[in-house]
């Protein structure tokens, strides 16, 4: 059961544990990897949607529908990054598209073909899921995804996530903690979560 508190706090605390929305165990167990990830943001009905954030300038359109970015002899620490999209009122999106892009773990974008960039829909709970890799920190900025986030109707949202505990979030000017992933360790890798809430337009 969530702790009631505004969404802002309960990404600053990261106090809440357990079902949320009563949609959580909708995510499992193994198969989504993350059913014991709080989720992040708290959703309550009528709370404020997913901040938007800058594009920047490495966005490609027309990625390559895939929820696997890992290719073959790619360096890089996995990260499994699952969650679902809500509507103002809480409710699981389905057939929303994400598209994901980000640096690899030396802080380079791929701006000639596609590695490390992918969309993918929601399924019919909302959910989605991304495989890839940890980006790394690089100059001016921490580590960090891209997603766009695009319901079946409505207004597009640009955003970027972001990793707790990194020192480089104290530097990065445009770091909000509003957008910050749950994170967890899974063996090599990482587990990850964001619940993405969409406005109204």
């Amino acid at each position: 059961m969530s702790i009631a508190r505004t969404r802002r706090r309960f990404v600053i605390t990261g106090a809440a544990s357990g079902l949320v929305l009563g949609i959580d165990g909708a995510l499992g167990g193994p198969s989504w990897g993350q059913g014991g990830l709080a989720a992040t943001p708290a959703c309550h009905d009528g709370d404020e949607p997913t901040p938007r954030q800058t594009e920047g300038p490495f966005f490609k359109p027309r990625s390559p529908e895939r929820a696997d970015l890992i290719e073959p002899g790619m360096k890089g620490r996995p990260i499994e990054l699952t969650g679902f999209v809500l509507d103002p009122a809480c409710k699981p999106m389905a057939h929303a598209l994400l598209d994901l892009w980000q640096a690899d773990d030396a802080g380079d974008y791929d701006n000639t073909g596609f590695r490390l960039r992918g969309h993918q829909y929601t399924d019919a709970q909302g959910r989605y899921h991304f495989r890839t890799i940890v980006p790394a920190v690089y100059p001016g900025r921490t580590r960090h995804f891209h997603l766009k986030v695009q319901p079946a109707t409505g207004r597009l949202l640009t955003t970027q996530l972001y990793f707790p505990d990194e020192p480089a979030n104290r530097r990065d000017g445009l770091f909000r903690k509003e957008l910050l992933m749950r994170t967890a360790q899974a063996g090599d890798g990482v587990d990850a979560r964001f619940d993405f809430v969409l406005g109204n337009r």
